[in-house]
């Protein structure tokens, strides 16, 4: 799946999508163009015999496209406001998406509003649709799950996700979300902890917190979360916080160097 942009005299920039099926020997055998012209391709989820796509440039198409033969095809699709930077899936009838809200704005505009988490149903292909959604916070609010997938935790045996917030909370904005939820202080950095499943769509479970002061922390550029038993544990540069799985009351809380190598240290031994 590709984007390409190009220049055109007297029409300014061009872009053009397209999903390219190759044999053995990287011959094209197939192909599926011109999917939504002018926007460009954000996320990408190949699952078996399908593929879903999401564009964005003024609202967000979400493409369901079959891949059983040689001759992709699309078989349906949902426009939504928003649009989401990372595909994951829940199961073969559901998909998890994270990306940002958006909301159309005078002269053609969309502005960029908060973190988005949106469940999509692909049951019925031809006719996708939003299960739930939640938004976090607004325009400032930013976590690193939206450019690393490493950053993003889904546990599907526990039906728990969780993502690296950092937010403003006296600056939420309007949102297309009936759920929208800021952290408590004026500058907060931590994790959201979501319970997520198909029945009863996303709720908030709690958050954990790795700063609260009235200052900007940048000690979220690495955050992970995983699990050892009951015990949820959320990662920053700064803090590694033990918590409850179930009710996310604290454990315990180690301080740690604003390094950063804890992080690629415990990703290491992870691999190993």
């Amino acid at each position: 799946a590709s984007t390409t942009e190009y220049y055109v005299q007297h029409q300014g920039t061009v872009r053009a999508n397209a999903v390219y099926v190759l044999d053995e020997h990287l011959n094209i055998v197939g192909q599926l163009e011109k999917i939504a012209p002018d926007e460009s391709i954000f996320s990408a989820r190949f699952m078996g015999d399908r593929l879903y796509l999401v564009t964005f440039q003024q609202i967000d198409p979400f493409f369901v496209i079959d891949l059983s033969t040689d001759k992709p095809k699309i078989l349906g699709e949902l426009k939504i406001p928003g649009f989401s930077n990372y595909l994951h899936p829940y199961d073969k009838e559901h998909i998890i998406g994270i990306g940002r809200d958006t909301k159309e704005i005078e002269n053609g505009r969309v502005q960029q509003l908060g973190i988005k988490i949106a469940l999509f149903n692909v049951e019925d292909v031809k006719n996708p649709k939003v299960l739930d959604d939640i938004v976090i916070g607004d325009s400032s609010t930013y976590s690193e799950a939206l450019n690393n997938h490493k950053a993003f935790f889904f546990d599907k045996t526990r039906n728990v996700l969780s993502i690296p917030i950092n937010g403003d909370a006296n600056s939420l904005k309007e949102s297309s979300s009936s759920k929208i939820f800021a952290p408590d202080y004026n500058r907060w950095s931590g994790f959201y902890v979501f319970n997520l499943d198909k029945l009863d769509g996303i709720n908030l479970k709690g958050t954990v917190t790795h700063s609260d002061e009235d200052s900007r922390y940048y000690g979220m550029g690495n955050a992970r979360t995983f699990y050892i038993d009951d015990v949820l544990y959320t990662a920053s540069e700064e803090f590694l916080k033990m918590n409850d799985f179930n009710n996310l009351e604290r454990i315990n809380s180690i301080k740690l160097e604003n390094t950063g190598k804890f992080i690629e240290y415990m990703e290491d031994e992870i691999l190993r």
